[in-house]
């Protein structure tokens, strides 16, 4: 057999499922990305072509249709790409791809015959997910933004049209797609290599500058998000950090995440949400408190480990939006989660089984949640072992997950 797999930055959420089938005797594996000055390469033994953009955004343009202008210059390109690799001889039988930015719109129009399966990761919603969620951060025209993103999901229903199947994470991720398409979506999430992300007692892990490592002993609590931003709750902790810190003087606070914006709106003012929230408590905390903060930006995998496993209290926070991988990773590694009471976080965390769950706006209340873990280490052994055993059980990697995206791709190849 022969994939194709389309990604702007590949390999994305195809990090496991391209190089197994790569690895399937006979089968020839090729992806797609967006890289204006790279050089093919072979990773994992799949054949990775870049391919530069070209072109831009129409001045005056109105503001509704630069979105789904910037996808057709982004599927543009790929047509352009995917029309070399078939004047090369290249003829793929299955298409996997990401849509979330538009590159394989016109696919079809290359090999009409390829069955296409998309990543159904979210279909933007009026109502009942992350638009309106939050009314702190409530568009100057809430009806202007819904016709906004009417026009913004134009791109999902395009591809929606051209897919012979689809795949999504969640439950919950794969409902907010339009209900003709439900019964045509398979739920596997992306897996958790659970047997490398596992608890580990001994673990140490050095703060920047090397003033302190800190080791299973030590009151940790961690907060991770891809960027530090109202969608991921960091003004629900970084509010909540005053009393937080007063109520446990002897907490370290580890913060990962970029400063970049991912979802929602820019910070005002050219500042990172970071900074502006930093600046709304900084009087309210003392210098000796901030000393016990951290922010660690992103970090290595190997790191990145190493924190969820030196941490006491595991903080998530997010809008009804996509599932971080984040949270499961650190349910692998047996972490006491405290999470946002929020959809799809429930489908991972049952309120006293494997978690707590907090109001997501209840700052107060995630003070009172962590701190009752951090009082009680049996409570916390307890529900962190439960969540390990759940995330084994339905997110590891190798035993559960690929075995789903494999058998998908193959439904998706024989049509059944």
């Amino acid at each position: 057999m022969k994939y194709l797999f389309i990604h702007q930055n590949f390999p994305g959420q195809f990090r496991h499922l391209a190089p197994a089938l790569a690895a399937q005797p006979g089968n020839q594996v090729v992806a797609l990305m967006v890289q204006p000055k790279g050089e093919p390469q072979n990773w994992r033994g799949v054949r990775v072509l870049p391919y530069p953009l070209q072109g831009a955004n129409t001045p005056g343009l109105h503001p509704w249709l630069v979105d789904i202008e910037t996808k057709t210059l982004r599927a543009t390109a790929c047509w352009q790409a995917a029309r070399s690799l078939r004047n090369q001889g290249f003829v793929p039988d299955v298409i996997v791809a990401h849509p979330g930015w538009g590159e394989p719109l016109f696919m079809k129009q290359v090999w009409p015959r390829a069955r296409l399966g998309l990543y159904a990761e979210f279909f933007y919603q009026l109502d009942g997910a992350d638009v309106g969620f939050d009314p702190e951060f409530e568009p100057p025209d809430p009806q202007a933004d819904a016709c906004r993103l009417q026009m913004k999901n134009l791109n999902n229903l395009a591809h929606l049209d051209l897919a012979d199947g689809a795949l999504s994470p969640t439950h919950w991720q794969a409902s907010t797609f339009p209900q003709a398409w439900r019964d045509r979506i398979c739920v596997a999430h992306d897996g958790i290599d659970t047997d490398v992300l596992c608890p580990d007692p001994d673990v140490r892990f050095p703060l920047p500058g090397g003033a302190r490592t800190l080791t299973r002993d030590d009151e940790v609590i961690t907060y991770v998000a891809r960027n530090l931003e109202p969608y991921r709750g960091i003004h629900v902790l970084m509010r909540a950090l005053p009393a937080l810190l007063r109520e446990r003087p002897n907490a370290q606070v580890l913060l990962v995440g970029g400063e970049e914006t991912g979802y929602g709106a820019a910070a005002p003012a050219g500042r990172t949400w970071r900074e502006v929230f930093c600046s709304e408590v900084k009087d309210q905390i003392p210098d000796a408190d901030w000393a016990r903060v951290h922010f660690l930006g992103r970090l290595e995998r190997e790191a990145f480990t190493r924190l969820l496993q030196v941490s006491r209290v595991h903080v998530y926070l997010s809008y009804p939006f996509v599932l971080s991988w984040s949270l499961l990773e650190a349910m692998s590694v047996g972490a006491a989660i405290v999470a946002s009471d929020t959809a799809p976080v429930r489908e991972v965390i049952a309120p006293g089984e494997t978690g707590q769950l907090v109001d997501f706006f209840d700052g107060t209340g995630l003070v009172r949640s962590i701190g009752s873990l951090l009082d009680d280490a049996a409570e916390r052994l307890r529900l962190g072992t439960a969540a390990r055993a759940f995330a084994r059980s339905h997110y590891d990697l190798s035993r559960v997950c690929l075995p789903q995206q494999l058998a998908w791709v193959h439904s998706l190849s024989t049509g059944l």
